[in-house]
């Protein structure tokens, strides 16, 4: 069993710095977590504790069956993927991926079987005689993930292990670390801040801030249903629009109001917003649950958002608007078909299953739980 568990975990630094704070994080044998955050939050820091490289101030880390506290980083039977590859430059890659075993004193037969395996897989038998320098960043990246595979470890780390690559070649190696997670069997976890990465790679994905996690649970669910406002506009791209406005009875039924905007609340949502009936709270709504009316799901809706067109971004499959709206930078993701030019008034329609409301002063969110997760 390759299963790993943080139980309160924490690090501070002499100097006082507090980096991690109280982790509690199960990642299940062949599970794929990615730690996620912006920079500074804690998550390489992280995985590094659970690798050795950084001591633990409190707390428990538990790898398999075993509590690896005071444990050797060698000792852990763990490999770790760096963000700079960590290649030797004198070594081919033949070398560079059986260093670790000759350290180990695995056999000649061995090495050779498990270097031709680990190059078969990731399509580099042809690099085996190379210097790194002789590789681009992407084939780089895939010596440095074969001399990962090759030890057969308990668990795999990486650390930011496409951020050096273009945008092309990072597409390109997430479809392949994801076969590669599906071919080997292996607990992974890794650390990005790129949230595309772990909506497209993660089994379950962690999301902190400022050391301290902040949610963690399958992509879909972070996503349709994230527990505060930080998780809210870091998943998401374009990022959730948020609005300051207020809840309010309107006849029979609640809404939420900003001037003349009066967006309808669902009924199953009533009973936790009439707690904050006439308050401030931030209303929130992700640019692809907003539309041009005329191509709205019930283009009657009377759940309008009026904006001021700014900029007009055509994507093909669909179009950007950044519209003003109150003030604020809306953005709508709309139908390609839409007529949007900069300067024009826009209806923008609803979809009032999926507004999410935020408690002004805690940023948490008050719909949390209620959302369905498609």
């Amino acid at each position: 069993m390759s299963k790993v568990l943080l139980k309160d975990v924490g690090k501070t630094y002499p100097n006082g710095f507090v980096a991690v704070k109280h982790a509690d994080v199960t990642v299940e044998d062949k599970e794929f977590v990615v730690l996620l955050g912006p920079s500074g939050c804690g998550k390489t820091t992280t995985l590094r504790m659970i690798a050795g490289l950084e001591e633990i101030t409190t707390g428990t880390i538990t790898i398999g069956d075993k509590v690896v506290n005071d444990v050797e980083p060698k000792d852990r039977d763990i490999a770790m993927v760096f963000q700079n590859y960590a290649l030797y430059p004198h070594m081919s890659v033949y070398e560079n991926m059986a260093f670790g075993l000759k350290l180990r004193k695995t056999p000649k037969p061995e090495i050779e079987k498990r270097v031709n395996e680990a190059a078969k897989i990731l399509s580099i038998e042809s690099l085996l005689d190379r210097k790194p320098k002789q590789l681009s960043g992407g084939q780089r990246q895939r010596v440095a993930v074969g001399r990962a595979i090759v030890r057969n470890p308990k668990v795999f780390l990486f650390d930011e292990p496409l951020s050096n690559l273009d945008a092309k070649l990072r597409g390109q190696m997430r479809t392949e670390l994801k076969k590669l997670h599906l071919n080997l069997d292996a607990t992974i976890i890794y650390v990005t801040h790129d949230q595309i990465e772990a909506m497209t790679m993660a089994n379950k994905i962690v999301i902190m801030k400022d050391g301290i996690i902040q949610q963690i649970g399958a992509p879909y669910s972070v996503y349709f249903d994230p527990t505060n406002k930080f998780v809210a506009g870091f998943i998401g791209t374009p990022a959730m629009n948020f609005i300051s406005a207020e809840i309010k009875q309107d006849g029979g039924k609640l809404i939420v109001q900003k001037e003349d905007m009066k967006i309808s609340i669902p009924e199953k949502y009533v009973p936790k917003c009439k707690e904050y009936l006439n308050k401030e709270i931030i209303f929130g709504i992700r640019p692809e649950d907003m539309y041009d009316k005329m191509f709205a799901k019930t283009p009657d809706t009377s759940d309008i958002i009026k904006g001021k067109i700014e900029v007009v971004e055509p994507l093909g499959s669909e179009t950007l608007i950044h519209a003003d709206v109150y003030g604020y930078d809306i953005v709508a993701k709309v139908d390609p078909k839409t007529k949007a030019e900069p300067g024009m008034e826009m209806d923008f329609a609803i979809d009032v299953e999926m507004i999410h409301i935020f408690d002004k002063d805690t940023e948490e969110n008050v719909l949390f739980g209620l959302h369905e997760v498609k």
